[in-house]
């Protein structure tokens, strides 16, 4: 049982040719399964690209109203601010003008006070005359009754 050796009849060239087209044929799938992969890739990076640009619109929006509102209210806030401003101003005006006639009332009472003493002391003076002739006239009504009362009961000479 001896065996014949086979014989092999390849040049290198077609080894290499054979092995060329192998390793050619691996890489075009290799090629067609990366750009695969690179397109499902790519695609699912395209839809969460959406989403998030999606997310961020709505983000964008709710804050946009929030800014709105905010500024709204703030506009709100001033409006109160100015119109208690604005009374507080127009209180302010009033006690100032209060004060401006008081001041002038005071100044009036103070001139009249100077009137009135310059009158009390004009009435001082004819009241002390006054009293000077009542006391004399009070004497000389007594010193009548006095020597009327006395003649009258004769106490007196006559003469």
């Amino acid at each position: 049982m001896t065996s014949t050796p086979t014989t092999l009849t390849y040049t290198l060239e077609e080894v290499l040719e054979r092995f060329e087209q192998r390793v050619d044929r691996q890489f075009t799938e290799m090629n067609q399964k990366v750009d695969q992969k690179f397109a499902e890739v790519s695609q699912k990076m395209d839809k969460q690209f959406a989403e998030m640009d999606q997310k961020l619109e709505r983000f964008e929006q709710k804050v946009d109203r929030q800014f709105t509102e905010m500024d709204q209210k703030l506009e709100r806030f001033e409006q109160k601010v100015d119109r208690q401003f604005t009374e507080v101003n127009s209180r302010v005006d009033k006690v100032e003008s209060s004060i401006h006639e008081l001041s002038n009332d005071v100044k009036a009472v103070g001139s009249d006070v100077r009137t009135l003493d310059q009158k009390v002391s004009g009435i001082d003076k004819r009241l002390d005359n006054q009293e000077f002739i009542n006391r004399s006239l009070f004497v000389a009504i007594v010193a009548a009754f006095l020597g009327g009362t006395a003649k009258l009961f004769g106490w007196l000479p006559k003469t």
